[in-house]
């Protein structure tokens, strides 16, 4: 899935998540990449609006997607998953840093393997 295709108007997350509808609409990214790009081109005040909202969800989220077999994760499951995984990149920046980028880190990469995809 591209994220050209999570531009509609139809809800992305499941209906017990419709609040977090509007942190989905930007963080519901299927890439490590798209997820870290995000993080270095958003604000703080974004991050920590996103992470605020997300954090306290963050155990009702697992428990939505561990009811299903994880090959067989509803669109929406799935979208759920991304939100989680946004909320990872975005912590380290809100907990840690306190910015975007990684504290004198110059050129560093994040190469990942492999993507959690169903």
């Amino acid at each position: 899935m591209t994220t050209e295709a999570l531009s509609t108007t139809e809800a992305l997350l499941p209906e017990q998540f419709a609040d977090l509808e509007p942190f989905a609409r930007v963080w519901v990214l299927p890439t490590c990449e798209e997820r870290y790009q995000r993080r270095l081109n958003s604000s703080m005040e974004d991050m920590q609006a996103f992470y605020e909202a997300m954090l306290p969800r963050g155990d009702e989220a697992f428990a939505y997607i561990d009811r299903f077999d994880f090959v067989d994760l509803p669109e929406k499951a799935v979208h759920l998953m991304w939100l989680l995984c946004s909320l990872s990149a975005v912590s380290f920046a809100t907990d840690v840093f306190r910015q975007p980028r990684v504290i004198d880190s110059a050129g560093a990469e994040l190469p990942l393997v492999v993507e959690p995809v169903p």
